[in-house]
């Protein structure tokens, strides 16, 4: 998964395993789960729904509009088998790249339906990713000080940012291992 097309396959084939979706539906639940962070147009979600189509991940079917007063049914996708399959196949990476910043967002968000080892790797993943960017800022900032009190400002609310999410991740891992030690107990 590197780029924005393979993002949102995963995040529209994640939406679709829970219920079938017309475009705007799909668009709707896309900028809820994800609009905060990249917001998606129809002109980047109508080509990736046809690219799925084309390779049997999704199907689609008019839903009879007269129903509910429009002149036309909308088009509603579903996830084919070969798209489950798909999607398994994609939960089931837990990889450098399910820990990028490209990536993580759409991951995350699809974590129930992902299995608890795989969840727990790519929370690991992204911590440490973050603690070595953690490190990186923390190094220029000794290395010399910005030119400028505003330059300044920028680094410490980068450093904040990172280290707050080197905290939140901390505390998922510790939830997800207490969770997964639990399960393993009671078995």
């Amino acid at each position: 998964m590197r780029n924005r097309s393979s993002v949102l396959e995963l995040a529209i084939l994640g939406l679709l395993h829970v219920a079938p979706m017309h475009g705007y539906q799909l668009r709707k639940r896309l900028n809820e789960m994800l609009g905060m962070l990249r917001p998606f147009s129809y002109g980047t979600l109508y080509p990736c729904l046809k690219t799925l189509a084309a390779r049997a991940l999704i199907a689609s079917s008019e839903e009879d509009g007269s129903a509910a007063g429009a002149r036309r049914g909308r088009i509603v996708y579903r996830l084919t088998a070969l798209g489950s399959d798909r999607l398994e196949s994609l939960l089931g990476q837990a990889g450098p790249a399910t820990w990028e910043d490209e990536n993580f967002d759409v991951r995350f968000a699809l974590f129930a339906q992902t299995d608890a080892d795989t969840r727990l790797r790519i929370l690991e993943g992204r911590r440490t990713r973050m603690a070595e960017r953690l490190d990186a800022l923390l190094g220029a900032v000794r290395r010399g000080a910005p030119a400028d009190e505003y330059t300044q400002e920028l680094q410490r609310h980068a450093l904040e940012q990172v280290e707050r999410e080197v905290h939140w991740l901390q505390g998922l891992i510790d939830r997800e291992r207490g969770h997964h030690a639990a399960s393993t107990s009671t078995s």
